[in-house]
């Protein structure tokens, strides 16, 4: 296994072995767009058209990436963010995923659309993770998620702002991707050239959504979820719901899904203490600007005031480290993992990490800094990156 691992040199690397070993439909759930796609692709493109400004014979020594996020000291400022069906990638995906960030000293955040559950995650980790709320029309589920995200320990809140109506997602559409999985010949042939896969999944009884079947009313099985799920996304969500929330929680929010100077002034006087600045990676609004495209303007009107991330297409420490000089405080990556989970499990999770976190030292190094929280544009090139305006 590790000789196979010191060859994966890249994010790239792992995405095409987890393209390998991944069922067609989860493997394309988590590597698509909406609609054309264009804003998922604008995601990663715009970022390689940023260039950064190398400079020589300084003393590169004592280097550290060491930050923090929302008060929670941080190995890098990355975090992994809150993903769907992450189990489906690989068996146990979110406990093998919350391992690994452990290990290394990034923060894990637990998606509310998760196959393990809360409390699955909480007995199978010790440092506290972060957890994700999807608001639903049922309000007391909703309130007993974050009862439960409480009594978990949970370190802070991630209310997902952008999912009040589902973007079309055609391959999603095209594999038969729904709650429960439509078992046609398309996907069992598929499913059988994925044995290594099929015997994980064999091995564990997380094969489902575990924090909604069994914790309400009429949801006991995957038959019941499917037509759950399809009405409980709330489009009725507005700011008066984040001030409830942010009562019931009590402690650190923080609100993905910012992509306008507008609703980032909202979310200041909601009182949250981070923005994540995020398309959704491009699943939801097709034909919306990537988000470091959208991130100058944001941070030119609320940087001062709260502290702004960014997520959607990260691929490499270069991609942070370039957000950074941007002005973000923190990156949440979700592709990325992802792929690691799909390819190599929890030690390609770890793999992952590695290699953000070595691509990210040694740029910064090439730039002439040695303290990442020291980074700003002088690092880019003029006339390469967006600015405000």
């Amino acid at each position: 296994m590790q000789n196979k691992l010191s060859k994966m040199t890249c994010i790239e690397d792992l995405r095409k072995v987890a393209k390998r070993k991944v069922p067609k439909m989860f493997y394309d759930y988590a590597d698509t767009g909406s609609w054309t796609e264009s804003t998922y692709h604008a995601n990663s493109n715009d970022f390689q058209g940023i260039k950064l400004r190398q400079r020589v014979l300084t003393d590169m020594t004592g280097r550290t990436l060491e930050s923090t996020m929302v008060g929670q000291q941080v190995k890098m400022p990355v975090a992994l963010a809150p993903t769907g069906l992450t189990g489906m990638q690989h068996a146990d995906g979110e406990i093998l995923a919350a391992r690994a960030a452990e290990k290394f000293g990034v923060p894990f955040t637990l998606s509310t659309m998760s196959v393990c559950s809360i409390e699955d995650v909480a007995e199978n980790t010790s440092a506290p993770f972060w957890f994700q709320l999807y608001v639903m029309r049922d309000r007391e589920f909703m309130r007993d998620l974050i009862r439960r995200a409480q009594a978990a320990q949970c370190s802070a809140l991630v209310v997902t702002a952008d999912l009040q109506v589902l973007g079309q997602r055609h391959k999603d559409i095209k594999n038969g991707l729904s709650t429960p999985p439509k078992p046609t010949l398309r996907n069992w042939l598929n499913l059988a050239t994925k044995p290594e896969w099929c015997l994980a999944m064999l091995n564990t009884q997380r094969r489902t959504f575990r924090n909604i079947v069994g914790h309400t009313k009429g949801v006991a099985d995957m038959t019941s979820l499917s037509s759950w799920t399809s009405e409980q996304f709330d489009p009725r969500l507005s700011w008066k719901d984040i001030e409830e929330i942010k009562d019931l929680w009590g402690g650190k929010l923080i609100i993905k899904g910012i992509m306008d100077a507008e609703d980032a002034e909202m979310a200041v006087k909601s009182g949250a203490d981070a923005i994540v600045v995020s398309n959704h990676g491009g699943r939801q609004l097709d034909g919306a600007p990537s988000t470091v495209h959208a991130l100058p303007n944001i941070i030119s009107v609320v940087g001062e005031d709260i502290e702004v991330w960014l997520d959607s297409g990260i691929r490499s420490g270069q991609d942070v480290l370039k957000a950074i000089a941007m002005g973000a405080k923190g990156t949440l990556i979700g592709r990325a993992f992802l792929y690691g989970l799909g390819a190599y499990g929890e030690d390609g999770v770890t793999r992952a990490l590695e290699i953000i976190y070595d691509e990210m030292d040694t740029t910064m190094a090439f730039t002439g800094h040695t303290d990442i929280k020291m980074v700003n544009t002088d690092i880019l090139i003029p006339g390469t990156y967006p600015v405000a305006g």
